[in-house]
């Protein structure tokens, strides 16, 4: 017979974090595995884009124009001899550096203050965050993006260009940059707008909880109960709304450019890899010009509202 030796300290359990928690439930599902690799795949290319790229984004070899798959180029040239591998790399760095920015400054920036703030301080304050929303909402979004970067892109590069006879910094026009900043500028003024109402409904459920109402009664200030009790539990809400967001965003910048007023040639972007190998002609005799960036472009969007589904899922009370 066995012993248990009652002088030995207790050993307990290590509790499980919930980040922990969620990430085991997660990685038992397929489909969120195959999505989330594939936007690793794809936002990586896009971050290591100038050491995984073999040429450079308007680097053109006009001798070896519309050529097909080979050793020097996996993918083919397109009509300027471009390396459409190396195109599609560096336009993936487009989608991510303006996917990121848009949400993070129109979504959790923006989106999560506004939502916060109409949520817990209600009154006077809900009342002009919640009608700047139902304004911004009722405007068809794509008709007002077309006006705001139609109008402001020639106005941008014009101070870039100042910015550049000031600075002497003759780099910033040539990397895009103000068009860019323009471009996720305007997806941000719209943007904030369905995360806030998703923080400002769950703020609403929360704010009358015991525990908020016992903080507020121990005198701890509005800060503290924001930043420390709600906002942490709005998190959930948050990580299924960054995702669908971020797919949200990359598809919004690829339909500006492909309408022409986004990110301008020889910038790179999906968009307008997309629009230049539209048309019969060229589907029938390029199939690559526009297969290779429209499979990028629906596998990234498809990953982040398959991987936003499985979180739903999995964050769900009734998926734990």
């Amino acid at each position: 017979m066995s012993y248990v030796d009652a002088t030995a300290p207790l050993q307990l359990a290590e509790p499980v974090r919930p980040r922990a928690r969620v990430w085991s439930r997660l990685r038992r599902r397929p489909v969120a595995i195959a999505a989330i690799i594939v936007i690793v795949i794809i936002y990586g290319a896009g971050i290591l884009a100038p050491i995984l790229a073999p040429y450079g984004f308007s680097e053109a070899d006009f001798a070896n124009t519309h050529a097909g798959p080979s050793w020097s180029h996996p993918l083919g040239t397109d009509a300027l001899g471009r390396d459409l591998l190396s195109r599609a790399i560096w336009s993936a760095q487009t989608t991510v550096i303006i996917s990121v920015a848009a949400v993070t400054t129109g979504g959790l920036i923006l989106g999560v203050s506004m939502g916060l703030l109409a949520g817990y301080l209600r009154g006077w304050a809900d009342a002009i965050i919640m009608r700047a929303a139902e304004i911004l909402g009722s405007v068809p979004t794509i008709l007002l993006l077309l006006i705001i970067t139609a109008t402001l892109l020639g106005r941008i590069e014009g101070w870039a260009e100042d910015l550049e006879d000031l600075t002497g910094a003759d780099w910033i026009v040539n990397s895009g940059a103000p068009s860019y900043f323009l471009i996720f500028g305007a997806l941000s003024i719209f943007g904030w707008v369905g995360i806030a109402r998703i923080v400002r409904s769950q703020v609403l459920a929360l704010r009358e909880s015991q525990y908020i109402v016992a903080a507020r009664a121990s005198g701890a200030s509005t800060f503290r109960v924001i930043a420390r009790h709600l906002l942490p539990n709005v998190s959930n809400l948050l990580i299924v709304a960054v995702t669908l967001s971020l797919g949200g965003a990359a598809g919004a910048e690829v339909g500006l450019t492909f309408l022409g007023i986004g990110v301008q040639d020889p910038h790179p972007s999906f968009g307008a890899m997309i629009f230049q190998g539209a048309g019969l002609t060229q589907v029938r005799q390029h199939p690559m010009l526009i297969l290779v960036p429209s499979a990028c472009v629906t596998s990234l969007i498809l990953a982040f509202n398959l991987l936003g589904d499985q979180l739903t899922d999995v964050l769900s009370p009734r998926g734990r």
